[in-house]
């Protein structure tokens, strides 16, 4: 039996159908009945994402967090992204201190998936496509090394899959790519209001993302795929 048919919800829904089967007339009841699958769909896309075995985790750096975490976040798989700061020499850095550019961090992305629905090369063709690889001081309008494009590998079948794929944009663009591939190193999640920061602030993302050239660059780089 499905997860859908055991869940709560539609035990309940069917005990006040029952009811509603004393009370309202054939065509109302009807109404309802149609109703139920939609209702059932609407709560069960409320529930988190499980996996399904062992996880895995992935960390990139793409220029500003915020921007990262959408992308991935739409693909099959991944279970939990977390903006935070990597790469860099300071305990606990914060924000401020990050963005300074002293503390040698990068902007990252972790990303907590599920190894048997998505592979690490998928995160890593959803990570090429969300940034410039060919820039060396930041990404778009974001300077420095804090906002480096970086591939932070915990292994060596992550670090052999990174090299691999980046030997392969090479080819496809055609010019050296500029996106490091460093070994993985203390992650620190930033601060909760950065944590999707798209959801939350929907309007100044947009304003954002679109001041910053993001979305024209990559398609200057990628073309219009998606």
């Amino acid at each position: 039996m499905s997860t859908l048919l055991q869940s709560p919800f539609i035990e309940t829904a069917t005990s006040t159908l029952a009811a509603l089967a004393q009370l309202l007339p054939l065509s109302a009841l009807l109404v309802a009945v149609l109703l139920l699958p939609a209702t059932a769909r609407a709560a069960q896309a409320g529930t988190p994402r499980a996996p399904t075995g062992t996880t895995a985790t992935a960390v990139f750096a793409g220029g500003c967090f915020w921007c990262m975490e959408k992308p991935f976040d739409q693909l099959d798989g991944v279970l939990e992204t977390t903006s935070g700061y990597t790469g860099g020499n300071v305990d606990a850095p914060t924000y401020k201190q990050v963005s300074s550019g002293l503390t040698g961090h990068a902007e990252a992305l972790r990303v907590t998936y599920d190894p048997a629905r998505v592979t690490y090369e998928t995160l890593l063709d959803v990570f090429w496509r969300n940034v410039d690889p060919l820039d060396a001081g930041g990404q778009f309008c974001d300077r420095g090394s804090q906002y480096r494009s970086a591939i932070f590998v915990a292994d060596a079948a992550q670090h052999h899959a990174a090299e691999a794929s980046k030997k392969a944009i090479e080819a496809r663009l055609g010019k050296p790519v500029a996106t490091s591939i460093e070994d993985a190193s203390t992650f620190w999640p930033a601060e909760e209001y950065h944590q999707d920061y798209y959801r939350k602030n929907p309007i100044r993302y947009a304003y954002y993302r679109t001041g910053c050239g993001r979305d024209r660059r990559l398609e200057q780089v990628w073309g219009a795929e998606k």
